[in-house]
């Protein structure tokens, strides 16, 4: 499956998984605790997002059933809303921090659509996932 064909699907499971990938990666170092919380939260974001990491990392059980958790569209839009709030009321604004709370809450704003619309989470064959079946 393309990614037009994927854009051109209207899964909105799939949108909210884009705009999570494009920060996976931003997250810079700007003062202490906003980092930790940053990492800790760039990390569950390629686990959860990235089906890839899944197969290639090894994990426990404990960490595979929490993970399952976000399987749910309204579980992955209130964990990407509580990751926006964090992330808007940081310390410190700064562009990258700016721009992860904006895509985090699209991405929340996204998946709480496709929980609206009945769309189960799709992954992205970008991202190492098996894309969408049908173009809606």
């Amino acid at each position: 499956m393309s990614l037009i064909d994927e854009f051109r699907s209207g899964n909105f499971s799939l949108y909210g998984q884009w705009q999570v990938s494009l920060i996976i990666f931003a997250f810079i170092p700007l003062n202490l605790l906003w980092s930790i919380i940053a990492w800790v939260i760039a990390f569950l974001l390629v686990f959860i997002e990235v089906p890839m990491c899944l197969k290639c990392c090894p994990t426990s059980p404990k960490f595979d059933n929490f993970l399952h958790n976000f399987q749910n569209s309204y579980f992955r839009a209130g964990a990407y809303l509580v990751f926006a709030i964090l992330m808007w009321i940081g310390f410190k604004y700064t562009v990258l921090q700016i721009v992860s709370a904006l895509l985090l809450t699209g991405a929340a704003v996204s998946y709480t659509i496709a929980a609206v619309r009945h769309q189960t989470p799709a992954s992205s064959s970008i991202t190492g996932g098996t894309g969408v079946s049908t173009i809606v």
